[in-house]
């Protein structure tokens, strides 16, 4: 396969979708895939401001962590050829999916609530939003997150099932859309 980085280069690739769908591991796969750098915002947040979200979202709140978020966003508009992991309340945030799509190409990996459920009672990183939640009270959120954010999740230029995703054909989909933008 010809990597995208010796057709295209100008537009990043930004990964959308709820927590736990993903949106890290087809990340890096992605980038690998077309020879394209990843980026994960929760990380750079974590290196760049020497604290873990979790711990942000206790001594702050999720408000503060959101215009931090979206200003870590609106930096990588700069960047050239990098597929960004967003974090799961990024798209719904200010106008944070608008700009994001002027810059570049948005993906979003969509899942069901009852595969986000197992994903996230499973998970081995704690979240700071469902931290210590019940599984039904886990179930409830993500159901409410679901409702307000999926009109901004489904903004994205290409929609994805997030379940059993092949990142082969993820990649070869982005592709073309992106040499389709150029």
């Amino acid at each position: 396969m010809l990597l995208l980085s010796e057709i295209v280069g100008r537009m990043n690739v930004y990964l959308t979708g709820y927590m736990g769908s993903g949106k890290t591991t087809v990340g890096r796969r992605l980038a690998a895939k077309i020879g394209y750098e990843h980026l994960d915002i929760d990380a750079l947040f974590e290196t760049t401001y020497r604290i873990s979200v979790l711990r942000f979202f206790e001594r702050y709140d999720e408000a503060a962590f959101r215009k931090i978020e979206a200003q870590l966003i609106a930096h990588t508009f700069a960047l050239k050829r990098r597929v960004v992991s967003l974090g799961g309340g990024a798209a719904s945030y200010a106008d944070n999916m608008e700009r994001i799509n002027r810059h570049g190409l948005s993906v979003y990996l969509r899942m069901a609530p009852e595969s986000l459920f197992v994903r996230l009672k499973n998970a081995k990183r704690p979240r700071p939003r469902i931290a210590g939640l019940t599984d039904e009270l886990l179930k409830i959120r993500i159901a409410e997150d679901l409702r307000v954010r999926a009109p901004f999740y489904e903004q994205a230029r290409l929609i994805v099932k997030g379940e059993n995703l092949d990142v082969d054909t993820l990649a070869e989909e982005v592709i073309q859309l992106l040499l389709a933008a150029e």
